[in-house]
């Protein structure tokens, strides 16, 4: 056991000073270490210091750098709101200054009127007192005038006022004639311009339209066919259609005739179907003419739309285009009747463009003016009438209905439109070759222009010239003065609105010429 012991003790001896060491060199290292880490914290802590004055300097400065940018701003709007009111207070005082500049006029007339007012009423009283004494110079005159004339004062105001009224038509007629002139002349002038300007504007192609149409055929045998057998077939579509057909000696060709240019139109729509399918026969026929009625429904309705496209004016009713689509195959004077009505309609738009008026509604008034003549072969009365009955029936504007009714002079008219309606249907029917009218017409209507120009007291000689759009009427002079030449021409103008039918306008032109013939011997 002691030798245990003995042999225990020393390693624990050893052991327990080696620890005692170890413990004694651990701290002092730990020491150091602790020192060397307080020394890096004060160097981190210190680093930190200076860092966030550095940051806490920029951050100064960066908001010093932001007050003086905000404030440089402020300063440049104060600068610009007080120019505006240092400009507004020069303003105001400028406008003050004229303000008292007009109360200070205003004073001045009312200063004026005043004194006026009281030289007025001088003079007043000096006008009565001069009027009393003229009173009573002309009583004792007239008394003095009615013992020498030995006149009544009735017989003498008689006899004056009836010379007074002589004296007073011809000074009035001389007046009149002066103010007719220059009004003519200045409106002419005007109207000129707008007519010229609008023609300029809408250039119309014209052509001649008859009462038959030619149908080509392949061959002549052709023809027979369409005869038939007995004549047949031909009495067959004839019966359908309403139309003759002319077949004779023209090769490879057959003529249409007929006055309705609708069933004309059908008639030649169903004879080239009949002539390209082959099968010409009664049945065939009755067929091939209904099928045509139908689609020319079709082609009416789409000439109508599309007159109302090409100008603007929309909102018609469908039945009234129906209508208006009929006046494709209408002529007047040779002249087609839808294309007329068009051209009436972009002449009326362009003068009321001209005139500050409703462009759309002078082209509506001009579109439909004629309308009457669609179906005035069927109903009785004129186209003027007719046309304003079915446009009233279907619920157009009363001007409208006024410019259809009014455009020829048969009513009042209640608007400038009428007025323009009237002025471009004169114009479409005079351009040249726009219309036309059988010989035995033109002479008949020549004639009677002549002779009612004849009828007037006073006419020594009428000469219809310018295919009968102007008369030239020749007075004697004896009887005839230069103020009755003007009545004249007036009078004359009126009765052949009056009393005949006429394409266009027509010129009156009164000459009056005196002439003295001397012989030398």
């Amino acid at each position: 056991m002691e030798t245990y012991i003995a042999w225990i003790i020393p390693p624990l001896v050893v052991g327990v000073v080696a620890y005692v060491v170890a413990w004694r060199l651990s701290r002092r290292l730990g020491e150091k270490s602790l020192d060397k880490a307080n020394a890096e914290a004060n160097r981190i802590v210190s680093e930190a210091v200076k860092e966030a004055e550095i940051k806490k300097k920029e951050a100064v400065l960066e908001a010093r750098e932001d007050f003086l940018k905000v404030k440089g701003e402020f300063d440049k709007e104060i600068e610009v709101k007080k120019h505006a009111l240092d400009t507004l207070e020069k303003d105001l005082v400028g406008k003050e200054a004229n303000l008292q500049k007009r109360v200070d006029l205003i004073e001045t007339k009312v200063n004026d009127l005043a004194v006026r007012e009281r030289t007025l009423t001088s003079r007043e009283k000096g006008i009565d007192l001069r009027e009393k004494e003229l009173h009573e110079i002309i009583a004792r005159q007239n008394e003095m005038l009615q013992k020498i004339a030995q006149m009544t004062p009735e017989e003498a105001k008689k006899q004056l006022m009836d010379n007074m009224v002589d004296e007073a038509k011809l000074e009035a007629a001389s007046f009149i004639k002066e103010i007719k002139d220059k009004a003519e002349e200045d409106a002419d002038k005007e109207a000129k311009e707008i007519i010229l300007s609008a023609i300029y504007r809408c250039a119309a192609d014209h052509t001649v339209e008859t009462t038959v149409s030619v149908v080509n055929l392949p061959s002549d045998e052709m023809k027979g066919r369409i005869i038939g057998r007995e004549g047949r077939n031909i009495r067959a579509f004839e019966t359908s259609t309403g139309i003759d057909v002319i077949v004779d000696d023209t090769p490879e060709a057959v003529i249409l005739s007929g006055y309705d240019p609708v069933r004309r139109e059908i008639a030649r729509m169903a004879l080239e179907k009949l002539i390209t399918d082959g099968r010409i026969h009664p049945t065939r026929i009755e067929e091939v003419v209904e099928k045509s009625q139908t689609e020319m429904e079709v082609i009416i309705r789409e000439a109508g739309e599309q007159a109302c496209f090409e100008l603007g004016v929309h909102g018609l009713h469908l039945d009234l285009l129906r209508i208006l689509g009929k006046l494709h195959y209408r002529t007047s004077y040779g002249q087609n009747v839808l294309a007329h009505s068009k051209e009436v309609a972009m002449l009326c738009g362009l003068m009321a463009a001209e005139l500050e008026l409703d462009a759309v509604l002078a082209k509506r008034c001009g579109l439909l003016h004629d309308i009457g003549k669609a179906v005035d072969r069927e109903t009785e009365g004129t186209h003027t009438e007719i046309g304003a009955d079915y446009l009233r029936r279907f619920k157009e504007d009363e001007i409208v209905v006024n410019a259809a009714e009014a455009h020829h002079g048969d009513v009042p008219m209640l608007s400038p439109y009428p007025t323009l309606v009237q002025t471009a249907d004169a114009v479409s029917g005079a351009r040249p070759g726009a219309r036309r009218e059988p010989l035995e017409a033109y002479i008949k209507r020549l004639r009677q222009l002549e002779e009612l120009a004849d009828s007037f007291k006073g006419v020594s000689k009428a000469y219809a010239i310018q295919a009968g759009r102007e008369i030239r009427v020749i007075v004697e002079h004896g009887l005839v003065d230069d103020l009755a030449s003007s009545v004249l021409a007036s009078d004359i103008a009126a009765k052949i609105e009056g009393e005949m039918q006429y394409p266009g306008q027509i010129k009156v032109t009164v000459i009056r010429e005196t002439r003295s013939t001397e012989y030398a011997r």
